[in-house]
């Protein structure tokens, strides 16, 4: 039994190593992955929603949540690096949830000239442009 513990450890952290393996970091965004908008003034991947959002973006206010406007801290690095106080996120609705949800709009730059989207809770950004 006691040579039979070495191995079972060893089996677990292979296995953890494996998985963990699978979530391999986000590249970073660079302006060339910007997309621009649709004829209807949106990207095809922001969900409606996103627009009621970029209206209180544009116009400052009122937002709905109060975390909305916060400085967002780009802790884990996946957009370009600027210094603190230069991205601000703003929460996207999602039907249905009584919560705040995951998805996001991240600005950059006051006022804002930079818009990434999200809608993993910072795992993955995309970048849009919006018409001014």
């Amino acid at each position: 039994m006691r040579a039979f513990k070495p191995l079972l450890l060893m089996a677990v952290l292979a296995i953890a190593a494996l998985l963990w393996g699978r979530h391999a970091p986000t590249p970073p965004v660079t302006s060339a992955d910007t997309t621009h908008a649709t004829a209807a003034g949106l990207p095809p991947f922001l969900p409606p929603e996103a627009s009621d959002t970029l209206s209180r973006i544009a116009r400052g206010g009122p937002f709905e949540h109060r975390q909305d406007g916060v400085v967002f801290q780009n802790r884990e690095h996946r957009l370009p690096a600027m210094p603190e106080g230069y991205y601000h996120e703003y929460t996207v609705d999602t039907p249905g949830l009584d919560y705040r949800g995951a998805r996001r709009i991240i600005t950059g730059g006051t006022p804002p000239r930079e818009y990434y989207y999200t809608d993993d809770h910072y795992r993955t950004f995309r970048p849009f442009q919006v018409s001014r």
